[in-house]
């Protein structure tokens, strides 16, 4: 009996030592995984570095001159993927592109609008996200001009001003109105439509700007339209668009569209003087004597505003030929 109960003993023990084993595993596990918690807290994630720690070197503004004669360079929108990490630091949030943009910039041309109005409260935000002396020019909405008798558009450019356009305040340049490639230049219709681009609406003066890309309209009459009721003309730096260059306002808007994004200034150092020149004298009131002219007459000789944007179809490196000639009008 003794024997029996000296194995019950030992039996006893040995399961106790086996369930001390088993619980003990658990408990082990638990006492590391606050190591394991500690080393991570000890090495947290690396951070996006903030944009203002990453910097593109910004290219000195010249200062305003109230009485005309300023150049307003830039490109067309700011919100396109690969100028990220190009143009736009790594690291920048998406948010403030637009803010990045114009402190490098002096004018951005708003293409979005070309396909759909926005409301009041987004001009409004995007003319908080700008500094004083920055302006906008905005593309109307396509259906003013894609249709066959321009007479009739004045009720979608009413409903286009009233979009909330207004709301970019002194931040708002020209308002430009894009004809289609196949539009052909009819002089009683298309004076009808210029009646109805309105000069002014309330306190706030409109710029109009026109694009055409048919050659039909390399007439005088149409150039004579044109300066009867100050609207400008763009002139397009492009292969196969029309090119017009004469002056037909008190302000000149040119789209340069030969950019080469293997270039890392985007167009070569000779072609940036030639064009930085070009805008001077349309600035001083001049007429650059190489580009092409549909008539001889002169525009009166003015201190005009120039806004001139770099939108090629790459695009890329556009940003940077933006930067260079308003480096070169410093």
């Amino acid at each position: 009996m003794a024997k029996s109960s000296s194995s019950a003993k030992t039996a006893k023990k040995a399961v106790k030592k086996k369930a001390a084993a088993t619980s003990a595993k658990p408990k082990t596990a638990k006492a590391k995984a606050p190591k394991a918690e500690t080393a991570a807290k000890a090495k947290p994630a690396a951070k996006a570095k903030p944009a203002t720690e990453v910097t593109f070197e910004a290219p000195p503004k010249p200062p305003l001159k109230p009485d005309g004669g300023n150049i307003f360079t830039g490109i067309g929108g700011w919100t396109f993927e690969p100028w990220r990490g190009v143009f736009y630091p790594d690291g920048l949030p998406h948010t403030r592109e637009l803010e990045y943009a114009a402190a490098h910039l002096t004018s951005i041309e708003i293409n979005g609008t070309f396909y759909r109005t926005q409301t009041p409260a987004t001009f409004h935000k995007w003319a908080s996200e700008v500094p004083n002396g920055f302006v906008f020019s905005v593309k109307g909405v396509r259906y003013v001009t894609n249709r066959s008798v321009l007479a009739e558009a004045g009720d979608s450019i009413k409903r286009f001003i009233d979009s909330g356009v207004l709301e970019l305040g002194d931040r708002l340049g020209p308002l430009l109105w894009q004809m289609n490639p196949y539009k052909k230049f009819d002089e009683a219709d298309f004076g009808k439509f210029l009646e109805l681009l309105p000069p002014k609406v309330g306190d706030q003066k409109l710029r109009h700007v026109v694009e055409v890309r048919h050659d039909s309209f390399k007439t005088p009459a149409f150039i004579a339209l044109l300066r009867q009721f100050n609207v400008g003309i763009v002139y397009s730096e492009h292969a196969t668009y029309t090119e017009i260059a004469d002056v037909t306002s008190d302000f000149v808007y040119a789209r340069l569209q030969k950019g080469d994004d293997n270039l890392a200034t985007g167009y070569p150092p000779k072609a940036l003087d030639e064009w930085s020149e070009r805008l001077k004298v349309w600035a001083d009131g001049g007429q650059p004597d190489d580009l092409p002219r549909v008539d001889t007459t002169d525009a009166p000789k003015r201190p005009r505003d120039v806004y001139a944007y770099v939108i090629h179809e790459g695009k890329v490196r556009a940003p940077a030929a933006a930067m260079e000639l308003i480096k070169r009008q410093s």
